[in-house]
């Protein structure tokens, strides 16, 4: 490991954060083709996965390379893969291209490569260094290792409460945090695939759960609610805008055909899962739907109590909390953490991997233990 090898790992894994979001089912990947003798390098071609996930990072970097690729370094943020999909695998134009060396900060637990696409550069004769910068590569490929290794989307679970604990006042809707804390969840939302909201969120807040940063509203993801009988409303806005902005709502499959009906009339998706014993839509069904059809980063933003199911089922992977200056002063209303939650912050469960000052919002940022 050298300080050079950090440096442009670092713009590799710089390159794929710009791109969450946009290209699943497929990881978002930054890859950096670098030529030239030891401190005398020069970048020769970069790289992130298109959006959609194809084409890859590498053929990209390789192709703004050229013949200057031939004995050159390339850096990648995740394994080059290994196996044919709708492309030929990375490894082939990697070796094609004549690349001397890769380093790679991750390798991909995809059973189709896990580790096929480094033995494969190997034995092409190409030097194969890995594991440098794993546990930041991890982070921004959290999505993507949850989806082959666990079934599943990996869960941010986003909540809000006042100084005192509370996430609102009872028969009030009370603004908890500030204009840059929501400049945040915004951009969480543009590097999310998609959004989750339980139906109680939906009808309670008429949200819109779409991305409104400048020159970022095109990057709004899939709207997703758990609605375990279909009460949502055709007057709500995510119905309203179901034409303009992909929603998807989840239900169990008893749920009533008329109310089906109307929701797809207004271009709403609407698909039945199986339920818990209680009649919910079963968690684990759902996120198992989604990961099927490509979902690999869900961040929720429903309340208290789809953020307790969510905890109680163990598939909460980060949660950040974002606690406003306003205090209800006792007067009583919602707690933001149920018992549940709070157990699994106690026992450390959720570990503390960032806290932050934005305005007059002070948020901190968990991540599940290894």
């Amino acid at each position: 490991m050298s300080e050079t090898d950090l440096r442009f790992l670092r713009l590799s894994l710089a390159l794929g954060h710009r791109n969450l979001g946009r290209t699943w089912p497929n990881p978002s990947v930054g890859a950096v083709v670098v030529a030239g003798a030891p401190g005398a390098e020069r970048i020769v071609g970069q790289g992130v996965t298109a959006p959609g996930g194809r084409p890859h990072a590498e053929p990209i970097a390789l192709a703004m390379a050229g013949t200057a690729a031939r004995g050159a370094a390339l850096y990648v943020s995740l394994e080059p893969c290994s196996h044919y999909g709708r492309t030929p695998p990375c490894t082939d134009a990697i070796i094609a291209a004549g690349i001397a060396r890769v380093v790679t900060a991750l390798e991909d637990p995809d059973p189709r490569v896990a580790g096929r696409g480094h033995r494969l550069l190997a034995d092409a004769g190409v030097a194969v260094t890995t594991g440098l910068l794993a546990e930041e590569a991890a982070r921004d490929h959290r999505g993507h290792v949850t989806r082959v290794t666990k079934g599943r989307p990996s869960v941010h679970l986003k909540l809000a409460q006042t100084q005192d604990g509370f996430a609102g006042a009872p028969n009030e809707r009370l603004r908890i945090t500030g204009p840059i804390s929501d400049g945040a969840v915004h951009l969480w939302r543009a590097h999310a695939d998609a959004i989750l909201v339980g139906i109680g969120t939906a009808r309670a807040d008429d949200p819109s759960l779409t991305v409104r940063l400048p020159g970022l509203s095109d990057r709004s993801p899939l709207r997703v609610v758990l609605d375990s009988s279909l009460r949502l409303l055709p007057s709500t806005t995510l119905v309203r805008s179901a034409r303009d902005v992909p929603t998807l709502v989840l239900t169990t499959r008893r749920a009533p055909v008329h109310a089906k009906r109307m929701l797809a009339s207004f271009g709403v998706e609407v698909i039945g899962v199986d339920a818990d014993g209680a009649g919910q839509v079963d968690l684990h069904a759902a996120l198992r739907t989604l990961a099927e059809r490509g979902v690999t980063r869900l961040c929720c933003e429903g309340g208290p109590h789809l953020a307790e199911a969510l905890a109680e089922a163990d598939l909460v992977d980060v949660f950040t909390l974002i606690t406003g200056p306003v205090s209800l002063d006792g007067s009583g209303g919602l707690p933001a953490i149920g018992p549940v939650l709070q157990g699994i912050l106690d026992g450390g469960r959720l570990r503390v991997i960032d806290t932050r000052i934005l305005g007059p919002d002070r948020v901190v940022t968990y991540e599940r233990s290894a």
